[in-house]
């Protein structure tokens, strides 16, 4: 009885440290794929989702569903960058609470520190840190959801951010740079005319950069009254809201996948990275069960099956991303991994692509 009551505890504590959205992001898919045309049914119940918890605006979605959700409908709708065209599209006061304590902001840089503050209360595993000094730098990253499965949520929130800047001053803000950690295979001409600037994918950071005079660029529907009315609410949101949802072993790998494509990942680099000795991190990962070496091989197991899928992507250039020296090493630990060479992988995909659109 001991152990089954362990057990529960154990299963309600891996629950709760599900990080979980508002969903907007997946309604807001879900209407593009309706007015394309597309079956919606089949598509949620693949990612786990149901026609009844879409249609409810109260039902948040765990964040792992929502970017399923987006993927799935990327390829439904044959749009490679969903996120930046849904970031372009949107009304940006679908975002609710978050978009108006923003707005009634007095100044760019006070909205922005909102962003920072408030953004887990719509979704808990994006973590927005603001930083003011030479340049005003707004970076994203994730807790508890691993950052090397997601293209399109990500991509959403860096182009509505700055889209949501420009919306609030009046002025087509143009960043001093503008990065995505993920890899493309090639510049996308819409998203760099958007921005406004030079793009660079494969960076080691998911951030953008304004001018630090934009700090002080006056908002045009600043309310001071209203700001301080909508801080009360938010504050009690974000009090509602889980704790830290990071889970270790994404930790982990969201260091490993910044240092793969700079060569060999050693272990006291990651532990450095997440602010722990080498031997602090290898006791916390045995005491839930867990290796550095499996979850390095796993993540580059994950890592390549991502990258081959993109065709565009020379497979040498997949290699680099993986941190082999050599196309042949990485080659022959494919084929250990999965009994295929990366070329037969990609060509298995290519027919079964075929087969399926004819």
């Amino acid at each position: 009885m001991r152990n089954e009551t362990s057990q529960a505890q154990k299963s309600e504590q891996g629950l709760a440290s599900i990080p979980t959205a508002q969903g907007g992001l997946s309604r807001l898919a879900i209407a593009r794929l309706k007015s394309a045309g597309v079956p919606v049914a089949p598509l949620l119940r693949r990612v786990g989702l149901t026609p009844e918890v879409i249609a409810d605006p109260e039902e948040r979605l765990s964040v792992r569903s929502q970017i399923a959700l987006l993927d799935e409908a990327a390829i439904a709708l044959q749009d490679d960058c969903l996120g930046f065209t849904l970031a372009r599209d949107f009304d940006p006061r679908a975002l609710g609470l978050l978009y108006y304590v923003m707005a009634s902001s007095q100044t760019l840089g006070d909205a922005l520190k909102r962003v920072a503050r408030y953004s887990q209360t719509t979704n808990e595993a994006l973590v927005v840190r603001y930083q003011e000094g030479n340049r005003l730098i707004i970076s994203q990253s994730y807790s508890g959801v691993p950052r090397h499965s997601d293209t399109h949520q990500i991509e959403f929130c860096m182009f509505a951010v700055l889209r949501i800047c420009r919306v609030l001053t009046g002025q087509n803000l143009v960043p001093q740079h503008f990065w995505i950690s993920h890899h493309r295979s090639g510049a996308n001409p819409e998203m760099a005319r958007f921005v406004g600037t030079a793009m660079e994918f494969g960076a080691d950071s998911d951030e953008f950069a304004l001018n630090s005079t934009a700090r002080e660029l006056p908002l045009i529907h600043a309310d001071p009254y209203l700001h301080d009315l909508l801080l009360k609410y938010c504050e009690a949101a974000l009090a509602d809201r889980r704790g830290d949802t990071s889970q270790l072993r994404t930790r982990v790998e969201n260091a490993i996948s910044s240092l793969l494509p700079h060569g060999r990942v050693l272990v006291e680099d990651v532990a450095r990275s997440l602010g722990m000795s080498e031997r602090t991190l290898a006791r916390k990962l045995s005491d839930e069960g867990l290796n550095f070496t499996e979850i390095l091989k796993q993540l580059r197991h994950d890592l390549a099956v991502r990258y081959l899928d993109d065709h565009k992507l020379h497979i040498s250039k997949v290699a680099w991303l993986l941190g082999f020296n050599e196309v042949s090493s990485f080659t022959h630990t494919f084929k250990r991994w999965t009994g295929k060479t990366p070329s037969q992988m990609r060509a298995t995909a290519a027919a079964s692509d075929f087969v399926q659109g004819g």
